[in-house]
């Protein structure tokens, strides 16, 4: 067994509590640009500019896709709670990256740049940044999996975790850290090995519609749609898209063929 006796907040500023969760989403997010702009460093075919342009436009509208899909998911509690429906907790993975996703496509499209080149250029260090945020998924107590006996399982013990306290539970949030940096060295080894652009971001979101599939039935949460959870309905479409895509369009790159396009 794991246990884990750490409080949900780290340290107060005055009056206001600065959680551990919120300081590893915001790791990641750091973490997601500095790999853009290495990448830039290492020669991609793209510029400063456009990076920090993408970001300004990319991490509001993940948030508001993040807190929107959160929002529909525990739609009885927030009908009961409106006031919280703005400024409340919670947040969704799959709302992060599909939001930010589509705020990087509308700033592509308005000025001419090759989304899917820097979709591509992004894709590794998206899935790294996901495994950052699930560390402060684990040491808030959310996102825990269903009650097992499993040697790995994971006890809560903080009272101010939002956790269930001293019940063992899968460690849902390790596992998806760990298959998460798994996915990642996939991708690492992939990059530039694929035509055209955007075949590699396919991988990426084909790689963790599977696993939010599958990961998901044994993962707290609320029943959606056909008694599957709101990610698992997510993960469906999402393969539904990507995997004929990835048939149809995707094709290896032969040694000596020239790199794909950029800004």
């Amino acid at each position: 067994m794991i246990y884990i006796n750490v409080d949900p907040v780290a340290f107060h500023i005055g009056s206001f509590a600065i959680a551990w969760y919120g300081i590893m989403v915001a790791l990641a997010v750091i973490t997601l640009i500095v790999w853009a702009l290495l990448a830039v460093k290492r020669g991609a075919n793209l510029t400063y500019n456009t990076v920090v342009n993408a970001a300004i436009v990319g991490i509001p509208s993940g948030i508001i896709v993040s807190r929107l899909l959160h929002v529909i998911d525990y739609w009885d509690y927030f009908v009961a709670h409106p006031s919280q429906i703005i400024g409340g907790e919670g947040l969704t993975i799959y709302g992060a990256v599909l939001g930010a996703a589509l705020g990087v496509w509308i700033y592509s499209r308005v000025t001419k740049k090759n989304f899917g080149y820097l979709a591509d250029v992004l894709a590794p260090g998206i899935i790294l940044a996901q495994a950052i945020g699930r560390v402060g998924c684990t040491l808030n107590g959310c996102c825990y999996g269903s009650e097992t006996g499993i040697f790995c399982a994971v006890v809560y013990e903080n009272p101010a975790s939002h956790g269930p306290l001293g019940i063992p539970v899968h460690p849902t949030q390790i596992y998806e850290i760990i298959y998460n940096l798994i996915v990642f060295g996939i991708l690492v080894a992939l990059r530039r090995r694929f035509r055209p652009d955007g075949s590699l971001f396919l991988i990426y979101l084909t790689l963790y519609a599977a696993w939010r599939l599958g990961i998901d039935f044994i993962r707290d949460g609320t029943n959606f749609l056909f008694g599957l959870h709101e990610a698992q309905i997510i993960s469906i479409v999402v393969l539904l898209v990507t995997v004929p895509l990835l048939a149809w369009r995707t094709r290896w790159v032969k040694k000596g063929e020239a790199a794909a396009g950029g800004d």
